[in-house]
């Protein structure tokens, strides 16, 4: 729908008319003239003369043609595009993920077939990223060394491909959960929000990085940051060897005690993650811990469509520049 945010403006179209009827006329230059008998006789054949006539009315109406157009372009034409419905308030929500070694441990199921740590965060928290709409959503991949590799934003199919891409050891093959942690609290706190929301899914121990993970878990709690711990792995998993198959614990190496604590300081919650089901389950509680935003409220995109009358003004002011050129010569 076409729309003009500055109507009134189009009021002024009599104005030329409106001038030449209330100004007085130019004073007459007649006096000055030198006299010449026969010019009367000129006169009244150049007022005859039909080109002239043609081109008098040609200018007025390229004059009029051209004010109409200042005036639609200085009335700011806009195009107003289909209404669309956006939340009132979200959350900044950042999801770090582990991509040590440990993370290629197969221990978890995903659609009927074994599949490492990672592949089912990728299907669980790619489905939750995706359900997040009004958050602003950011991911970080942490290992040795954490890296942002999505900045806080509201487009969650690139938070979602980014972590579909993620690849074990990219970061490194040890785990810093607290350097982790300190760069979610470097991000979060430099942007104001009234929700700051970390999500961290690790199945170790803190074995690299210089930030204790409590230290940074006291940071983020003097920022009003929420940290959600996921711890995980199976607690019992057989493996088969030249011996036989035995029984071992893939998850031995897991901190829960740490885990837990960070969430206990910052107003989270630790959650224990054994199977793909278990995960699930876990983003559904996180979905009611942290519910979405559902007012809404709707805009209209807006385009404005000025440039078209101006650019149009400007080809007719140099069309009529060229014809007064022409009839000079």
């Amino acid at each position: 729908m076409i729309h003009l945010a500055w109507p009134w403006v189009l009021l002024l179209a009599p104005l030329p008319l409106l001038l030449r009827w209330l100004l007085p006329k130019a004073p007459s230059a007649a006096s000055e003239a030198l006299r010449w008998p026969a010019f009367g006789e000129i006169v009244d054949l150049a007022d005859g003369d039909t080109d002239t006539k043609r081109s008098r009315l040609l200018e007025i109406l390229l004059a009029s043609a051209l004010w109409l157009l200042l005036l639609l372009a200085a009335s700011r034409p806009q195009w107003l595009g289909e209404p669309v419905q956006l939340p009132v308030a979200g959350r900044d929500l950042l999801l770090a993920v582990d991509l040590s070694r440990s993370m290629a441990q197969t221990d978890f199921v995903v659609n009927d077939y074994r599949s490492n740590r990672l592949e089912a965060v990728k299907k669980v928290a790619g489905r939750f990223l995706q359900e997040r709409q009004g958050d602003r959503l950011g991911l970080i991949l942490f290992g040795s060394q954490p890296y942002l590799q999505t900045p806080l934003t509201f487009d969650r199919q690139t938070v979602s491909r980014m972590l579909e891409e993620a690849e074990i050891g990219l970061a490194g093959r040890a785990t810093a959960i607290g350097d982790a942690i300190g760069l979610a609290v470097k991000r979060l706190s430099a942007l104001p929000a009234a929700e700051r929301v970390l999500i961290l899914l690790t199945d170790g121990a803190n074995t690299a990085g210089t930030l204790v993970p409590l230290e940074a878990a006291r940071l983020a709690a003097d920022d009003g940051i929420r940290i959600y711990t996921i711890g995980l792995g199976a607690d019992a998993m057989r493996v088969r060897s030249v011996l036989g198959s035995r029984v071992v614990n893939p998850s031995s190496d897991l901190d829960e005690e740490t885990l837990t604590r960070i969430a206990e300081l910052t107003g989270g919650r630790y959650f224990r993650v054994r199977d793909t089901e278990a995960l699930e389950e876990t983003y559904q509680e996180l979905d009611r811990l942290e519910p979405r935003g559902d007012e809404t409220e709707s805009f209209r995109p807006v385009h404005a469509l000025y440039p078209w009358p101006l650019g149009l003004a400007l080809l007719l002011s140099t069309l009529w520049g060229g014809i007064s050129l022409r009839w000079r010569a």
